[in-house]
């Protein structure tokens, strides 16, 4: 495995930022590490990178120990902080020439070159990254995540903050390195993760909630009916919890509502039920599959309640 965590823990005072969690992570994968805010992604992943030590637990990176021996450990990751700390003074081709001697790279040029094809930095490698918008700067954040070719990369929401088209540019930059490498990437935009992923952790509080490919925790989590559904007239929230099997009500638009189910229960009969009785004509009813946020809302959710 090219990542192995074992029973990793972090202790604040006596606060367990980190509780015990256990995952691998495997050549050629993509791991979403999804969480609320708060419930420990950053702390693992500063933790898997070397730059956090843990309180308990053992972690290894292409088979080295990273507590023993983190500088051989290091050399083997690409880690692109939340942050994105970059010398915002110096110019790019200068700055990653920089990175690529910190590495000691045999051939820098060559591989600068490389990597200003690849993240699509032409046009901007003479200027200052200072002036660079923040698309273009996550683009230097992750040349040189990548500049020594390592065999993981750690990325902290590297995409965080991106308009649509910057979006689909680091996507495809990630797919693409996926396809050798070792990628464990946390995010809050669900659709990336189905996009992306193919596997997802999900943790709250500290703890492990979730390790599955993104079809095993859908179906897992079928427990529920997702209806969708849309009225030519106002009917209120309280009417529709008051139907019998309702679980939840969310508004999303004028006198568009989705509900979920108590149990597998089809809800649909009773919605038509209401709108007939109210006189309220349907001008949508459907039934949704359980996508990755529904599932993501129902761990941590459930999590968060026990």
């Amino acid at each position: 495995m090219s990542v192995q965590v074992e029973q990793l823990t972090k202790i604040y005072d006596t606060q367990r930022a980190v509780d015990h969690i256990a995952f691998e992570a495997k050549p050629g994968e993509i791991l979403g590490f999804l969480g609320p805010n708060g419930a420990g992604k950053t702390t693992t992943m500063k933790m898997i990178t070397g730059y956090l030590p843990p309180s308990e637990g053992k972690l290894t990176v292409c088979g080295i120990d990273v507590v023993e021996d983190t500088l051989t450990a290091q050399r083997e990751i690409g880690y692109l902080p939340e942050n994105n700390p970059l010398y915002k003074d110096m110019y790019v081709r200068e700055y990653l020439t920089f990175v690529a001697r910190i590495h000691k790279l045999a051939k820098p040029e060559k591989r600068i070159n490389e990597l200003i094809d690849m993240t699509g930095l032409g046009r901007e490698q003479h200027k200052p990254i200072g002036a660079l918008s923040k698309g273009y700067r996550q683009r230097v954040g992750l040349a040189q995540a990548i500049i020594h070719d390592p065999q993981v990369l750690i990325l902290d929401e590297p995409t965080s903050g991106l308009d649509p088209n910057q979006l689909a540019e680091i996507r495809s930059l990630i797919k693409q390195l996926g396809e050798k490498k070792t990628v464990i990437f946390s995010t809050h935009i669900m659709q990336e993760v189905q996009a992306l992923c193919d596997r997802v952790i999900i943790i709250n509080q500290g703890k492990l909630v979730a390790n599955d490919p993104i079809e095993r925790l859908q179906s897992r989590l079928q427990g529920e009916t997702i209806v969708t559904v849309a009225f030519a007239k106002p009917v209120t929230k309280a009417d529709l919890a008051a139907i019998s099997g309702v679980r939840t009500v969310e508004s999303f638009g004028k006198d568009r509502w989705r509900l979920a189910s108590v149990g597998k229960q089809d809800i649909r009969e009773a919605v038509f039920q209401l709108a007939v009785a109210q006189k309220a004509p349907l001008l949508e009813l459907r039934r949704d599959e359980l996508s990755i946020e529904d599932v993501f809302r129902q761990l941590t959710e459930q999590k968060a309640k026990a």
